[in-house]
């Protein structure tokens, strides 16, 4: 595998996951939360990663689990790859307690409050949901890092999606640090560094499987890749846009990412 192509897969895992710093930067240049906004950005990051999945991933990942194992056995692998990849997520979520979840996103105004106790409370709020994050961006990094090893015009539009869902993590570590110290520098570093989890991710997974990469292993991955990206839109994404604003708001970004991300992979047909 070239190096340019492994050097531009990392480089897309480290934009996704530093998007965290967007979602902090947001987040303190302003004194009300623009909901609508992050429903329709949620929503149209879970329909760019629902169609990919099912459109594109899940079908590469049967060819080339085909082309190794045959037809029933590469059938078999890459449906057990996809739920492998969901099974993987959900353990991580159930693992995460769910005040300092990454799903659980609070907004500025939920922030209000002076007493001491209020403040450590949301500094335990905050630095906890940057482990959380950490934690939970892990396999994501791996997941972006596969998909733009296997095709760098795929990874492109995961690489944003991605990116779009890693925004409001940003805000919920950013926002309870700041109103609990008082120091926008603080909020946004801590917001920032927790990102670095997913290029991690990308790392350490490469590290330790390009020795045995081949064609069965790689649509093993691309399998799981897949079903963690649907678990993540369905449990996450989707409901944070509905709890973000309207009901058709996230629809409506959902149906358009779904079309944008139908577009991208027809002009490169």
């Amino acid at each position: 595998m070239e190096f340019s192509t492994v050097l531009f897969a990392f480089s897309l895992t480290l934009f996704a996951g530093l998007a965290t710093g967007i979602g902090s930067a947001l987040s303190l240049l302003t004194n009300r939360t623009n909901t609508r906004f992050l429903s329709v950005a949620l929503g149209f990051s879970a329909g760019v990663m629902i169609y990919v999945s099912f459109v594109e991933i899940f079908f590469k990942a049967k060819e080339a689990l085909v082309g190794s194992l045959g037809e029933k056995m590469g059938t078999w692998t890459t449906v057990g790859g996809f739920f492998f990849g969901i099974l993987v997520i959900a353990l991580i979520d159930k693992l995460i307690p769910s005040a300092e979840n990454p799903h659980e996103i609070h907004t500025v105004e939920e922030m209000d409050g002076t007493s001491e106790e209020h403040k450590a409370n949301l500094i335990r709020m905050g630095v906890f949901t940057a482990l959380a994050i950490g934690i939970h961006n892990f396999p994501e990094g791996l997941a972006t890092f596969t998909a733009a090893l296997g095709d760098p015009n795929l990874g492109i539009p995961i690489a944003i999606a991605i990116a779009i869902h890693n925004i409001p993590e940003g805000i919920a570590v950013a926002v309870p640090i700041f109103y609990a110290t008082g120091s926008k520098m603080k909020a946004f570093k801590l917001s920032f560094l927790s990102g670095l989890s997913e290029p991690m991710g990308a790392l350490v997974g490469y590290l330790l499987l390009y020795r045995f990469f081949n064609d069965a292993v790689f649509g093993f991955i691309f399998a799981s890749v897949a079903g963690i990206m649907v678990y993540i839109s369905l449990d996450e994404l989707l409901p944070s846009a509905r709890e973000y604003g309207e009901h058709h708001l996230s629809i409506y970004g959902l149906i358009a990412g779904m079309a944008v991300m139908a577009v991208s992979l027809l002009m490169f047909i």
